[in-house]
């Protein structure tokens, strides 16, 4: 395979580039640009420095040829893609959601040990942490059934961590609150929950708007890690003064002071959290335990076997540059030569792979540090070569929009929650859920309360992914006792609970026995 050759005037990558000169001739001196062989065209003037060399004659032009270790590269890009795919935050919802609590058989850990180690966990941590038979079956599940799973959340915390425990320092919150992240989004920050929560912290839009986190058309807050990490220590440390108890701060977070506040009067006077667990909701009386267990687990990773080989570029080895024209990341991983997915993980809160210039607003890029250099020495190449590349696009670029919390949307004559669904880009029965509705039927005047999808109407709908795959071919599950989508999930290699609820229409997560599912085939 012949390495890519790229006419670069402004990156050069250690031993892997070799400068020439060749006096090939451009079309047209008004053109004033150095091409980047099958692929980018840079505007350049005369008198513009070319790696060291001042360009004298439009004649001449620059060339680099890029070569890399294709192997090497290759074995990159399979480790980015199997560390930062999704699945993780279905598994880890679905895990607290449908915890049984029964008893695992695990003899790699004795009960005796486990005692052992959770008194030395509860001595050095603020949260209380104290042996418990649902606590050791929640350890003992994660560790016979979610090693794989473990292992790819340590891999992540090396990144994470780090930005983690900065901001947890800063605002004086324990340090082993950064394994809430895990519990909450495990380590994705694009994670979204069923009813729209968003990010490494799972923010709703209010409560992220609260603490200072923006949506809108590109830019999404609450998926900026380090933006993110800094409102969930504010909100987290709000709590803990208003409970005075970091578990049931913990508690409150997931479902809101307001559960905790009346498990609190229903537990008659106990404010112990293993006290007023079952008290709490479903899902808050499993993400105790496991926030526990996964603190357990990392605390005693050695112990268990884990070794983690994290993301190739730690936090520390990379550096932000404020970005002074709309450039798109697939734009910067051409000219880097970085692995997209590497930069999308690096910039996660840009929902469509572009950072916007928006006035009184500083959008940076995250880079590796080996790359900010070259990229802030010649950013004006790179953002005219990115102009470029937006001017030759088919599809015009999404019309900025700041997004709404909610909406109040009164029905007229003609209306029918398809129409108003299709409207604003949600489903109908996310318009059901959220104003309490058992049926379709609409009456006129009627008032809705909606969260719109983009910010705004939507003007015009895409096909599902349901319809684009329909002809690959699909089967029928029927629904059983104690069946989740979840659990649905599992039993179908690389079917994910989001592709259940696109496939069959549904948003939330109740199913009855008998309902019949279409699970489409790869």
């Amino acid at each position: 395979m012949k390495p890519t050759l790229f006419l670069l005037m402004f990156f050069c990558f250690g031993s892997y580039l070799s400068y020439s000169q060749e006096g090939r001739s451009l079309d047209s001196l008004q053109k004033k640009t150095i091409q980047i062989t099958d692929s980018i065209t840079i505007p350049v003037k005369v008198g513009d420095l070319v790696e060291n060399t001042v360009v004298t004659n439009m004649k001449d032009t620059v060339v680099f040829a890029l070569s890399d270790m294709e192997s090497a590269r290759l074995i990159d890009s399979l480790w980015l893609k199997e560390l930062y795919s999704t699945g993780r935050f279905e598994e880890m919802y679905g895990a607290i959601l449908n915890e049984d609590y029964s008893p695992v058989e695990y003899e790699e850990l004795p009960t005796e040990v486990l005692k052992q180690r959770l008194e030395e966990l509860n001595a050095r941590t603020p949260f209380n942490v104290e042996y418990n038979p649902s606590l050791e079956s929640v350890i003992r599940g994660y560790l016979k059934n979610r090693r794989r799973t473990m292992a790819k959340l340590m891999a992540l915390s090396d990144y994470y961590f780090p930005m983690f425990e900065e901001q947890l320092d800063k605002h004086g919150l324990p340090l082993e609150m950064k394994y809430l992240a895990i519990v909450e989004s495990a380590l994705d920050p694009r994670a979204k929950s069923r009813v729209g929560a968003t990010g490494l912290w799972q923010f709703m839009y209010s409560t992220g708007k609260m603490f200072g986190l923006e949506v809108n058309s590109y830019v999404d807050e609450r998926s900026d890690p380090i933006m993110a990490t800094e409102a969930a220590c504010k909100y987290l440390k709000s709590l803990e003064k208003s409970l005075g108890d970091w578990d049931l701060a913990l508690a409150a977070y997931n479902s809101g002071p307001g559960n905790v506040s009346k498990a609190l009067r229903r537990a008659g006077g106990h404010t112990n959290y293993w006290n007023i667990r079952q008290h709490l909701p479903r899902e808050t009386a499993g993400y105790v335990p496991a926030f526990l267990a996964t603190m357990y687990i990392f605390e005693y990773a050695e112990e268990h076997g884990f070794k983690s080989s994290g993301p190739q570029y730690p936090y520390i080895a990379t550096d932000t540059v404020r970005v002074k024209s709309m450039i798109g990341l697939d734009h910067v991983a051409k000219v880097t030569n970085l692995d997209l997915d590497e930069l999308t993980f690096l910039n996660p809160s840009y929902k469509n792979q572009i950072i916007p210039v928006v006035k009184d607003e500083d959008y940076v890029l995250r880079l590796p540090v080996d790359a900010i250099g070259k990229f802030v020495a010649n950013e004006e190449a790179v953002y005219a070569y990115a102009a470029a590349e937006f001017n030759q696009r088919e599809k015009p670029l999404p019309q900025f929009f700041e997004q709404s919390d909610r909406i109040r949307y009164r029905v007229r004559s003609g209306d029918y929650l398809g129409k108003i669904a299709s409207k604003y880009g949600v489903t109908v029965n996310q318009i059901k859920r959220w104003n309490g509705l058992r049926s379709t039927r609409l009456r006129i005047g009627q008032r809705l309360t909606i969260y719109p999808r983009g910010g705004g109407p939507k003007t015009s709908t895409t096909t599902s992914t349901a319809s684009a795959t329909a002809k690959s071919g699909e089967q029928t599950y029927t629904v059983k006792n104690g069946d989740s989508l979840w659990s649905i999930s599992q039993k179908f290699p690389g079917v994910t609970v989001e592709n259940i609820r696109k496939w069959n229409d549904i948003s939330g997560n109740k199913l009855k026995p008998g309902m019949k599912l279409k699970i489409q085939k790869g």
